[in-house]
């Protein structure tokens, strides 16, 4: 397997992931802790696996989001809740999110077995050094039901890509706000009120850092993405497959392919129910 069919592999099964940001029920269940809703429930939910920490680790290891915005919901979400709480939280709501989405016959047949049992493989391929949110989350144990195990499996690659993808952004010059907005110009992913809304930076914010990104040559006047901007996005993605590669190449091209078969009609089922807010994504 080659890293751009590792990097396809892993965008086609990001949302049996990804939907735990944005499912009510795991927002319900955080919050019937004592936890903010929102970004205060994302904050608390991703990060609890590294214990109580304060704003700095979080901020630096989810990247771009705006520290401002982190300090003002870490460490406050401890106080609120225990962090071995908030992780057993999260799973019931991924639970409740994946009977209500899917059913509790998919989630009961041998497909789903199947799946969770690759994508365990393809986690367990993956290794700690420099990945901190990957290191955190892999120190968990296991969920013994299928579809949680799936869900755990892909929560381990996801955050070792993600830990990758930050290595990545950071070889490359590009700072976490940076690194949002030429994100944002590919026009792939968050829309730009989203990213603003969600990573905490104002408009200004915004404007200034495109502004900067424009005298540099990486955006056109209009916020595109120019030649040289286009090249660099590019890098980084290929970078950032390169290293999100050894998961999937310890599953090779059959077992990666049977586990995209596997999971594409969940996904199409989990975007059909709405599981993305309209207007977050272009």
């Amino acid at each position: 397997m080659d890293p751009h069919s590792s990097g396809r592999t892993a965008r086609s099964l990001e949302t049996l992931h990804a939907m735990c940001y944005f499912v009510p029920e795991v927002e319900e269940e955080i919050t019937a802790l004592g936890v903010r809703r929102g970004r205060g429930a994302y904050f608390a939910g991703r990060s609890a696996a590294m214990g109580r920490v304060g704003p700095g680790p979080v901020a630096a290891t989810f990247y771009v989001f705006s520290p401002s915005l982190v300090a003002h919901f870490v460490p406050a979400c401890w106080e609120a809740a225990a962090p071995e709480d908030v992780l057993a939280a999260r799973l019931r709501g991924v639970d409740a999110a994946y009977r209500r989405l899917l059913g509790d016959d998919v989630l009961a047949s041998p497909e789903m077995a199947e799946a969770a049992a690759l994508a365990r493989t393809a986690a367990e391929a993956c290794t700690p050094e420099g990945r901190a949110l990957y290191a955190a989350h892999a120190d968990l144990s296991w969920p013994e039901e299928p579809h949680l195990a799936l869900f755990h499996a892909l929560t381990l690659v996801r955050e070792h890509r993600g830990d990758g993808h930050v290595a990545t952004l950071l070889s490359h010059g590009l700072s976490g706000l940076e690194s949002l907005v030429t994100h944002t110009a590919t026009g792939t992913g968050f829309t730009v009120p989203a990213a603003q809304a969600t990573r905490g930076y104002s408009g200004e914010q915004w404007e200034a850092c495109a502004a900067d990104l424009h005298r540099r040559g990486l955006l056109e006047a209009d916020g595109s993405l120019s030649e040289e901007g286009r090249a660099l996005r590019t890098a980084v993605e290929t970078a950032t497959d390169e290293a999100g590669h050894a998961p999937w190449a310890a599953l090779g091209d059959e077992g990666a392919d049977r586990l995209r078969t596997l999971g594409r009609p969940w996904v199409k089922q989990m975007v059909a129910g709405g599981v993305f807010p309209a207007g977050v994504l272009a």
